[in-house]
């Protein structure tokens, strides 16, 4: 295999690696009924970083970070286009190159590590080929080589059996392990610089410290440098040597770690710190609950894999049960034999005091109704061809049969409920911010006026201002409409702020279950002290701390 053109490798900490000057860039934008138009997405940035450095850059959704990121790579996602400034490393423009140049960059100098690993991979490859993949498409080690350097980062990465893991496929490791054999896959090529997009932000509280560690520890040991995207500032303070804040494409403030967290010196900035959480004042039950789950049982694989055991929660009208633990406890599993998705093997489901119907397929069309979801994923829970007016307007129709003006009069309400209005009607999903995409799920759950709604995360992939006001919608919406959630989630801070009464799951059980008083005050058992500890404080060498004091490990990540 012939070898890649030599190059000034990073030797250790020191030195300009990254320099981006000035950096513009823009998409063009078709809103419907309008001639297109240019929009700018980063205006006029620039940053340097230093070799064996970490520099975090935090915002909101839209802020610019990732397109930055990917421009240290030279790439523009569809649409995008670098239209001005430099972008300069190892001492030349990147910009000034040919398609072959980037090819030679990408995967060898910079490498990047995406928020879902899951994604990134291809399901049919066993993990080591992709994980060698470009060391060996770049020339940079023969196949035996890159393998002893996959196994070593394996086990400095402090994955399981690190001999043999890369003979498995993607589907056969969970997502924390899955999400440190792709940083191995950056690191496999000894790249100079990668770029970490949200590469916790999807894990659960537990799985995300190990994850954070392992980057830290890797990281420290390699002298690579890294730009950290993230919109958890509690996260980036225990991995960044400096911070920038952007909003709307562009610099609020950048300065080192300790500066940005303890002493911000612009408003944006001091928001972003000092986010308080929602005060909830947690609410009696009442005598009857709106849905009783007794002593569920459900599995996979013909019966095979048991990931339900005898699972008994009650919720009542007006009040939220927050079900949490770490991926693979059952949470998602729940919500599917609640909804139909996966009929219980044994137990028994009962709605409004009557027995629900183990099987979607024989649920009536007012059971349907009763009992709405509200995804993790506003961008794949909506039709990207369809209106927002069409998206809320569906339940409209098939469940009271609206049409015509009756249904534009109801949807344009449930928008002004949302706080969207009905200038918001004739856009499509694409034209939308994260937060707003799913302020129209929660409207389309909320238009077939259900007693029950199930949130699966609904917060988990945004930042925490428009998080914060998420959770304070729903808390309204709830206080008007006395509708009841299942609030699946694995953020601690989140529960506090919501839950009237919290289900700790581990492995399939409920192992802590009543109100949220009793369930969050000591003592604590063994998983729940794991979870508490495990949610990231804002504060710099909580990470180490944390890690030091584990009492338990958690399951399988």
């Amino acid at each position: 295999m012939a070898k890649a053109p030599s190059r000034r490798r990073s030797t250790g900490e020191g030195g300009t690696l990254l320099d981006i000057r000035n950096l513009k860039i823009e998409a063009t934008v078709y809103p419907p009924g309008e001639a297109p138009r240019k929009v700018t997405i980063v205006d006029n940035v620039s940053l340097t970083l230093q070799r064996g450095k970490v520099l975090g850059l935090i915002g909101e959704s839209g802020a610019g970070k990732s397109t930055i990121g990917l421009s240290s790579m030279g790439f523009g996602r569809g649409g995008v286009r670098i239209t001005g400034g430099e972008v300069i490393l190892n001492g030349r423009d990147i910009m000034k190159g040919s398609i072959a140049d980037f090819r030679k960059l990408r995967g060898n100098e910079v490498c990047y590590v995406a928020q879902s690993a899951a994604a990134a991979f291809n399901p049919a490859q066993r993990l080591m080929d992709q994980v060698v993949e470009a060391a060996l498409e770049h020339g940079n080690a023969k196949r035996a080589d890159a393998e002893k350097r996959a196994v070593a980062l394996f086990k400095k990465l402090g994955l399981p059996d690190p001999e043999n893991i890369g003979k498995r496929f993607p589907h056969q490791v969970s997502g924390g392990q899955l999400q440190r054999v792709m940083t191995a896959m950056a690191l496999c090529s000894e790249p100079d610089l990668i770029v970490f997009d949200e590469p916790t932000t999807a894990l659960d509280v537990t799985t995300q410290i190990d994850v954070l560690a392992a980057i830290k520890d890797a990281i420290r040991d390699t002298g690579v440098a890294a730009l950290y995207i993230t919109h958890d500032l509690a996260v980036v303070a225990q991995v960044a040597d400096e911070i920038m804040v952007l909003r709307h494409g562009k610099l609020v403030e950048w300065g080192d770690t300790r500066q940005i967290i303890q002493e911000p010196r612009q408003e944006y900035t001091n928001a972003l710190v000092s986010v308080h959480h929602i005060a909830h004042q947690e609410k009696k039950p009442g005598k009857d609950p709106v849905l009783s789950v007794k002593n569920v049982t459900a599995a996979y694989g013909g019966g095979v894999i048991k990931v339900l055991k005898n699972v008994s929660v009650d919720i009542h009208a007006g009040q939220t049960l927050a079900v949490v633990g770490e991926s693979g406890s059952g949470k998602s599993t729940l919500a599917r034999a609640i909804t139909g998705l996966l009929p219980p093997e044994q137990g028994t489901i009962s709605f409004a005091g009557k027995p629900l119907p183990g099987r979607l397929a024989d649920r009536n069309k007012d059971e349907l109704r009763q009992l709405q979801m509200i995804y993790q994923m506003a961008d794949v829970a909506m039709n990207p061809r369809q209106t927002v007016g069409t998206i809320i307007g569906r339940p409209l129709e098939f469940y009271f049969g609206l049409r015509g003006k009756q249904r534009d009069v109801r949807v344009a309400e449930l928008l002004d409920k949302i706080e969207m209005g009905k200038g918001f009607i004739d856009r499509y999903p694409a034209e939308l911010s994260g937060g707003q995409k799913q302020r129209v799920c929660i409207a389309r759950a909320l238009a077939a006026k259900p007693k029950l709604i199930i949130c699966d995360e609904v917060t988990s992939a945004l930042d925490p201002l428009v998080a914060n006001g998420i959770l304070k919608l729903l808390l309204e919406l709830q206080a008007e409409e006395s509708v009841a959630y299942l609030f699946i989630t694995h953020d601690l801070a989140t529960v506090k702020s919501i839950a009237d009464s919290i289900a700790v799951m581990y492995r399939g059980e409920v192992v802590r279950y009543g109100p949220k008083s009793d369930v969050l005050k000591p003592p604590f058992d063994a998983y729940t002290e794991l979870l508490l500890s495990s949610v990231p404080e804002m504060e710099i060498g909580w990470l180490e701390k944390a890690i030091k004091t584990r009492r338990m490990e958690s399951a399988g990540n």
